[in-house]
């Protein structure tokens, strides 16, 4: 029998080698299983079944006359481990794109005739290479890749936990087809070359659902293209997964479950705020409500919840789609973004109809979420009785558990905080590892600042109160800013003080 199973972390799977060529990728992973390594008449061997197949298991015992030990990975990694080593095609595409540089020279695009793109676009290589940098950039956890064309070729980076990184860039001669194959993936035209185009991809890689957002601008040197990754796959994060503190947590999740009001998430794009707004109204759900979401683009989809995208070319923008969905007898209201002065008005007088809404601000605090809205034109009143909280947040990268040590606070870091007052003597810092791809952290974690409103700050926002002087107030009544929220993370070694610091003001 094997041995029982115990968890095993990806970077395990990084020195897997083939260990034989009567195994295909098909076999191993129609029985979830993976030799990883033989050593003195033990085979290990490494599985993401809960109870792997025993006569596979026999099959490699027999194979390489070998005990088996048996070790428990996830399946996304498994499978890409297998698919790596074992795969007939197993390539990398820095590896295709090696074999593709050769000698050849740069095309002017402008020059071919869309037939020869269209022809360009479909060869082998081309689809290949293609595949290959949208496979590695999930592989690397990549929220985008960026496609940039200069002089010398298209340069291409993925943005991994929040930073651009490099990847395997092309060879020049094959930039117009590369660009050509995406715009072909996203039915854009590709004739257009001096006008902005946007599309959308779906397909399945790694037997992974993904939905890639495409945005083409063109520039100097050809056209820049950025796709943004939407791994179906991966699963909704939790209201419990978000990183918020425990006093946070119940507060927040107090707020959202009053009747009617209004609820904001706000932050800069990319911050997680559309991710904090699902988790809400998966908290919420329980099929006894009417939920509905008015969204640009929709990028999840909610199950049991109707869910309407914006689409301005025929008329349905934020406000027109917010005034439909208040004819379809909602309980509560998801609206992407308040962007416009007649969203703000009609989400505030839903709100005042008995409604909860949910919705996002681009403001850099939670304050300055109220005194937007007066910008925004809704009267110093409504603001005052529709809105019950806002949650101000960042995202920070997370130190990488693997090659995590002690250290103490460097000299830029002391510079710009009072580490002494604070009481900070030893801080934690990733050194870098395979599993981190060399950066010190793996994965991010929210810092959070939650304003929920009382009678006092009520009174001072109907007085229009400065956004200084609503933070002030609401910092006496406890509200934990982002920075302070940030440097209980960096207490208790989940990320950086310089990540603190990059994302959070003083």
């Amino acid at each position: 029998m094997a041995a029982p199973m115990t968890e095993h972390s990806a970077s395990e799977l990084l020195e897997v080698e083939r260990l034989t060529v009567a195994l295909t990728s098909e076999w191993l992973e129609e029985h979830a299983i993976l030799p990883l390594r033989l050593h003195e008449g033990v085979l290990t061997v490494g599985t993401w079944s809960e109870r792997p197949d025993s006569l596979a298991l026999d099959d490699m015992r027999l194979l390489f006359d070998a005990d088996i030990v048996v070790e428990r990975f996830t399946e996304h990694d498994l499978r890409s481990a297998i698919r790596r080593v074992y795969a007939q095609d197993a390539v990398t595409a820095e590896g295709l794109i090696a074999g593709l540089t050769g000698d050849a020279q740069s095309m002017n695009v402008d020059e071919l005739p869309v037939d020869d793109l269209l022809h360009l676009a479909n060869e082998a290589p081309v689809v290949r290479l293609v595949n290959l940098l949208l496979i590695e950039a999930l592989d690397a956890r990549a929220s985008d890749v960026h496609l940039e064309g200069y002089a010398d070729g298209l340069r291409v980076r993925y943005r991994v936990d929040g930073v651009l990184q490099a990847a395997p860039s092309p060879p020049p001669h094959l930039t117009a087809a590369i660009v050509s194959r995406l715009k072909i993936m996203a039915e854009l035209d590709i004739a257009e070359r001096r006008l902005p185009q946007d599309g959308r991809i779906r397909l399945r890689l790694q037997n992974r659902q993904v939905d890639v957002r495409v945005s083409t601008v063109p520039t100097l040197r050809g056209e820049s293209v950025v796709l943004r990754l939407l791994d179906k796959e991966k699963g909704r994060v939790t209201l419990t997964e978000l990183g918020m503190a425990q006093d946070t947590f119940e507060l927040f999740s107090e707020v959202i479950q009053r009747p009617h009001g209004i609820v904001l998430a706000t932050g800069p794009t990319g911050s997680g705020k559309t991710t904090t707004l699902y988790a809400a109204v998966e908290m919420l759900r329980t099929g006894r409500e009417k939920i509905l979401t008015v969204e640009d683009p929709v990028e999840y989809e909610l199950p049991g919840v109707p869910q309407v995208p914006v689409n301005e070319k025929v008329g349905v923008t934020f406000a027109s789609a917010l005034r439909s969905l208040l004819r379809q007898d909602p309980d509560i209201i998801l609206v992407g973004e308040i962007r416009d002065p007649e969203t703000a008005q009609i989400a505030t007088q839903a709100a005042l109809t008995g409604h909860l809404v949910l919705s996002t601000l681009h403001t850099n605090d939670a304050p300055t979420a109220l005194t937007r809205l007066l910008d925004l034109g809704v009267a110093a009143y409504l603001v005052a009785s529709t809105v019950d909280a806002v949650l101000a947040q960042r995202l920070v990268r997370v130190i990488c558990p693997n090659c995590k040590v002690e250290t103490h606070p460097d000299k830029a870091a002391a510079r710009r905080l009072d580490v002494v007052a604070l009481g900070i003597e030893t801080v934690w810092r990733g050194e870098g590892c395979d599993n981190c791809r060399g950066t010190g952290y793996r994965g991010r974690t929210g810092v959070h600042e939650l304003l929920v409103m009382d009678n006092e700050l009520r009174l001072e926002v109907q007085g229009r109160r400065g956004s200084e002087e609503l933070r002030e107030l609401a910092v006496r009544k406890g509200m934990r800013t982002l920075q302070d929220d940030g440097l209980r993370l960096a207490r208790a070694g989940i990320t950086t003080l310089n990540e603190v610091l990059r994302v959070a003001r003083a």
